[in-house]
C-alpha cells in the first residue's frame, strides 16, 4: 500500500498520455488529517525545474495538503509557461480539495527543455482525474504512476509502536548526491510539528539519498517529501521515530541503486576508521565518481590500485602508504601494497562491497553506487528518442 500505509492518506495513480507506453504518469497523494504538516529537501542543483521553485516556496510554512506527480515531462528550462504550468497544477488540485494552492506541492519528472499546450492540459487533466480516483489503495498506482525508465516501482513501509511510515520513490539513473532524479513521498500517521518533521527528514536523507552516487550526475528535479497526518494519536520517541525514517529511505535508496539505468554490478563501498565522517564521506565519493575503477568492476577485476589512485585525489586525512582495501572479503591491499591474489576475488554476483581502511579515526560511512556498463552508455544516449 506505499504511501497509503499509514492512516489519513489516499492516493491514485492515472494515464492521461504523458508516456508513449499509455501507463499511469500522473499520481496524485492527499494528507486527509488531522494533522497537515509537511517537510521537504530538494536538489542542490542550481539549475532547478518549475516545480522545485514552486515546491520550495509552498513548503515554507511547514503545511502540505497534497503533492501531484508527474511522470513523462520534467517541466524544467520551460520559461514562464512551465512555471505557469505549475502553479496551474497547485491550483487545479487546490480547487478540487478545496485547500489553498500554497499547501499543494508539484513534482515532475522526465525529458528536460520540453512542454507546451497538450503537456499542461494533460498535466491538469490528470490531477482531475487523480483526485477523482482518490483511495485509500491507490499507493501502488501512484508508484507506479512516477516511473520513468525504472523497471520496477519502489515503495518501503515501516510498522511502529501504533503509529506507521510508508513511503514510495522513483529513479534509475542520475543518481547523485543533492539527492538524485528522484522523486521520494514519505508519509507517516505518528504526530510531528513540523519542525520534528523538517530536522527528522532531513537526518534521514543525509544518510540515504545523499550517499546514493550511482553516475556522479545531478538532476534538476529531485525532492523528497514528507507528509505528516497525525492520524495515529500517537507521538513517537524522537529517537525511534528518526531511525524508523531513515530505515524507509535508506531501504528506497537501495531499490534505487538496484535499478540504475545499465548497471551489473552494486557497489557499497564501506569507508572505515576515517579521521571524521566527512572524510569518510568525500574517500567513498571519490570511489563512485571513478569512471575506471566503475569500468573495472563491470569487468570483474578487482584493480585496486584504481580505489588508492582515486582516494588520493582528496583532502581526506590518512596516509595512502598505510590504507588497507578489501574486496568481496579479500584483502586485497595491505598497507598500500599487495596481499591476497587478486584471483581470489569473485566479482561475479551483483552485489560488490568495497572496503576501504584508513586507519586513522574512528568515523566511517559508506557510499553506494554502480558499475559503468555499455548498456548505461546506450540507454543514456538514445533517451531522448
Amino acid at each position: 500500500m506505499t504511501v497509503t500505509a499509514p492512516q489519513g492518506f489516499e492516493a491514485a495513480g492515472v494515464a492521461v498520455g504523458l508516456k508513449s507506453t499509455g501507463k499511469p504518469d500522473v499520481a496524485v497523494v492527499v494528507n486527509r488529517g488531522p494533522l497537515k504538516v509537511g517537510a521537504a529537501v530538494f536538489t542542490s542543483n542550481r539549475a532547478k525545474a518549475n516545480p522545485i521553485l514552486w515546491s520550495q516556496q509552498a513548503i515554507q510554512d511547514g503545511v502540505v495538503e497534497a503533492i501531484v506527480l508527474n511522470s513523462g515531462g520534467a517541466n524544467c528550462f520551460t520559461g514562464s509557461f512551465g512555471f505557469q504550468t505549475t502553479h496551474q497544477t497547485a491550483e487545479k488540485a487546490a480547487e478540487l480539495l478545496g485547500v489553498s494552492a500554497g499547501d499543494v506541492l508539484v513534482c515532475s519528472t522526465g525529458l528536460i527543455g520540453t512542454g507546451d499546450e497538450t503537456f499542461r492540459a494533460k498535466v491538469l487533466d490528470g490531477t482531475a482525474q487523480g483526485i477523482a480516483a482518490l483511495s485509500a489503495d491507490g499507493g501502488v498506482d501512484a508508484a507506479r504512476a512516477i516511473m520513468t525508465t525504472d523497471s520496477v516501482s519502489k515503495t518501503s513501509t515501516f510498522q511502529g509502536d501504533g503509529w506507521s511510515i510508508g513511503g514510495m520513490a522513483k529513479g534509475a539513473g542520475m543518481l547523485a548526491p543533492g539527492l538524485a532524479t528522484m522523486l521520494v513521498v514519505v508519509t507517516t500517521d505518528a504526530v510531528l510539528t513540523a519542525e520534528q518533521a523538517d530536522a527528522h527528514l532531513r537526518a534521514a536523507t543525509r544518510v540515504s539519498f545523499d550517499r546514493l552516487d550511482s553516475d556522479g550526475c545531478m538532476s534538476t528535479n529531485d525532492q523528497v517529501s514528507l507528509l505528516v497526518s497525525g492520524a495515529s494519536g500517537v507521538t513517537p520517541d524522537e529517537d525511534a521515530f528518526r531511525a524508523a525514517l531513515a530505515e524507509v529511505c535508506g531501504d528506497l535508496a537501495r531499490r534505487l541503486q538496484a535499478d540504475a539505468e545499465g548497471a551489473s554490478h552494486d557497489i557499497a563501498i564501506h569507508v572505515v576508521h576515517a579521521a571524521s565522517e566527512e572524510d569518510a564521506v568525500e574517500v567513498g565519493r571519490s570511489v563512485a565518481r571513478n569512471n575506471l575503477f566503475k569500468a573495472a568492476i563491470f569487468g570483474n577485476d578487482p584493480n585496486w590500485g584504481r580505489v588508492l589512485a582515486a582516494i588520493g585525489t582528496t583532502e581526506a586525512e590518512f596516509d595512502p602508504y598505510r590504507v588497507d582495501v578489501e574486496m568481496n572479503g579479500v584483502r586485497v591491499c595491505s598497507d598500500g601494497g599487495p596481499d591476497r591474489p587478486r584471483d581470489e576475488v569473485d566479482l561475479t554476483p551483483r552485489a560488490v562491497s568495497l572496503v576501504i581502511d584508513l586507519k586513522v579515526g574512528d568515523a566511517e560511512a559508506t557510499i553506494l553506487t554502480n558499475d559503468l556498463t555499455h548498456d548505461y552508455v546506450h540507454e543514456n544516449s538514445a533517451y531522448a528518442s
